[in-house]
């Protein structure tokens, strides 16, 4: 059994990352969890607000890529286990410029591999249905399906995914990885679809969406998300692969529609853009896995978390 006495989450001020802080330390089995974060831009203070008043919650300011600096803290902490979400994640700065997601999201990856099996310390790594690249319809991709990334984004992330699996059949080392749908929840970064679109509607501005709308995302709400990852950590058997998803597809164009209504805006403000650069049309995946092995399914309803999650960042994103 993974010992959640001492937790390592690195990633712990963005977006899932704070949310699996808190339901960690809802946890009585745990004692402490560390954060460790860079805070570039998707890692928020204010995501802490709340955690950061339990003793229980440790922060280390710095990036994964500072080996030094996470051996010093696995020992300081005497970590249990590290649950590993820090990552470069939008894929229109990847398309911009993929260098960041390359040191990050691989090199980082890599260092804090080696860090874990230096102290034998099991080591969960937060991945992304985006490594399959786009899905065809009516299908869903399972763990064994080949990974073919569109974006620099989505390439780092199946990089790091092999270099961990890598490291289970060299060095025999405890790994899980979970591939993750789309989340979405409070304390979302704005530049998300979800929360950008309604800091758009809130001001009247045109809600800009790539080419016809129509690209495919399954929806699950980050509670979900999070406790999917505890029981990945919990239950999974090194080396194996959990998807986790609530099997809520939409549109984009359907989101947008849905936001609009609840704001009492105007369909008119929907406007569109030229598509992006590899853009995949749809992510679905199969979670028969993560349903049998781990007794675990996404429970909170698409209609009413999404509804609920709406309003609450319409009322942070509201115009002062």
């Amino acid at each position: 059994m993974r010992s959640f006495k001492s937790i390592l989450l690195t990633g712990g001020a963005g977006f899932i990352g704070s949310t699996l802080l808190r339901k960690l330390l809802e946890r009585p089995d745990v004692h402490r969890v560390v954060v460790l974060d860079a805070f570039t831009y998707a890692g928020d203070r204010g995501n802490l607000t709340g955690p950061d008043q339990d003793p229980r919650f440790h922060l280390v300011e710095g990036s994964i890529n500072d080996a030094a600096l996470v051996q010093k803290t696995l020992d300081d902490y005497q970590v249990s286990g590290i649950f590993h979400l820090a990552a470069e994640s939008h894929v229109d700065r990847s398309i911009i410029d993929p260098s960041n997601f390359v040191h990050t999201n691989i090199g980082g990856t890599s260092s804090l591999i080696e860090c874990a099996r230096s102290s034998e310390l099991p080591l969960l790594i937060c991945s992304s249905d985006e490594v399959y690249g786009s899905t065809p319809v009516h299908y869903k991709f399972t763990e064994s399906q080949p990974l073919r990334p569109s974006s620099p984004y989505s390439a780092s992330k199946a990089s790091a995914d092999l270099l961990a699996l890598a490291a289970v059949t060299t060095h025999l080392q405890d790994i899980v990885i979970a591939r993750c749908t789309n989340s979405y929840g409070p304390r979302q970064h704005r530049e998300k679809l979800i929360p950008k679109l309604i800091h758009q509607a809130l001001r009247n501005q045109p809600l800009s969406l790539y080419g016809s709308g129509q690209q495919i995302r399954d929806w699950m709400h980050v509670d979900d998300c999070a406790l999917g990852l505890i029981a990945v950590f919990e239950r999974g058997t090194q080396g194996n692969i959990y998807h986790l998803g609530a099997s809520c597809e939409s549109t984009n164009l359907g989101i947008a529609r849905r936001l609009l209504k609840l704001l009492h805006k105007p369909e008119s403000l929907i406007t569109h853009v030229k598509d992006r650069p590899g853009h995949d049309m749809r992510y679905a995946l199969n979670v028969s896995r993560s349903l049998q092995t781990l007794q675990w399914k996404a429970r909170i309803p698409f209609r009413t978390g999404f509804e609920a999650v709406a309003r609450e960042l319409a009322s942070r994103l509201r115009p002062s």
